[in-house]
């Protein structure tokens, strides 16, 4: 009796030190019980990549309960026995060049000047309330006080799950800046301006009128919006909002620099006009550093 309890002791320490974070079962659990996910949150562990670092993998760690999501990044040295939580910087590159690679603003609404020094992305949702605000800060300020340094992209993050007219929305709105580009931006603001009044069950109707008002080809803008290239361009923004963490709108990256939380006017502007000092020496970032130029998937000119 006592020898085998002595091998099964042997083994489950065995057992144990053979145990690695570059499994994903062990991975997991062990990211569970750190950071108290219950069995109703997903976790998903992404495939080990290589670091950068001599000596240690990276894995990324997403966790989602319906919309809301939390992300990790995770350094797991090469023998699995050691798991870091650190952002790993090179002092020769921008520190958001990470983000910046991500960012492709291909066939994204636009304002501002092409090739400015300072790249605003914004991931928005037109049904949410949060969006409503920062949009009319944005509209009511920046090209008055940039009229040359800032270029800002729209990008669609329907939050599906809590917004039952946010994706229509984005649909129409892709749809209408490849009719025209510059009435994109009357659809934006019609629909922050009206947001409070709108149905899903309704949504069509009022968008059909709005389109006449202006002019629009609305048989066009309903067969676009019924296309299925449409639905995968919201799929492909929605995915790359993803994979840069975003996970709550509105967010907004500048230069690669994630703003998620709610700013006023005065405080964006403090950040725009830093980066701008910035950009005249470093030269890292803005359009003509790291802003991808592909066509449009959809066949028209992209907007400017």
């Amino acid at each position: 009796m006592k020898h085998f309890l002595a091998i099964l002791l042997l083994a489950v320490c065995a057992a144990a030190q053979t145990r690695s974070a570059l499994d994903k079962t062990t991975l997991e659990a062990y990211v569970r019980h750190l950071f108290l996910y219950l069995p109703n949150i997903k976790v998903e562990i992404a495939n080990p990549v290589e670091a950068g670092i001599p000596g240690f993998k990276k894995v990324k760690v997403r966790a989602s309960l319906g919309a809301q999501a939390d992300e990790h990044e995770f350094l797991i040295s090469n023998d699995g026995k050691k798991i870091l939580q650190a952002k790993v910087f090179d002092v020769a590159e921008n520190p958001f060049k990470p983000e910046l690679d991500l960012i492709n603003t291909a066939g994204d609404p636009a304002l501002g000047t092409p090739g400015a020094p300072v790249v605003i992305v914004l991931f928005s949702d037109f049904q949410c309330g949060y969006c409503k605000e920062e949009a009319k800060m944005i509209r009511e300020n920046l090209l008055k006080d940039y009229p040359k340094e800032v270029r800002l992209y729209f990008k669609d993050f329907p939050l599906t799950q809590i917004h039952d007219w946010a994706k229509p929305a984005a649909a129409a709105g892709r749809c209408i800046a490849e009719q025209k580009a510059d009435a994109f931006w009357e659809f934006h603001d019609w629909v922050f301006e009206k947001q409070s009044d709108l149905k899903a069950a309704e949504f069509n109707d009022k968008l059909t009128e709005w389109a006449k008002s202006k002019n629009l080809d609305t048989a066009k803008l309903d067969k676009c919006r019924a296309s299925p290239e449409i639905d995968a361009a919201i799929d492909r923004t929605l995915a790359q909002g993803r994979e840069l963490g975003v996970n709550s709108t509105p967010t907004m990256f500048i230069n690669g620099r994630r703003i998620n939380f709610a700013i006023k006017w005065p405080n964006l502007k403090q950040v725009i006009d830093f980066e701008i000092g910035y950009q005249k020496t470093a030269k890292n970032a803005g359009e003509h550093c790291c802003t991808l130029e592909l066509p449009n998937l959809l066949g028209s000119p992209k907007s400017k």
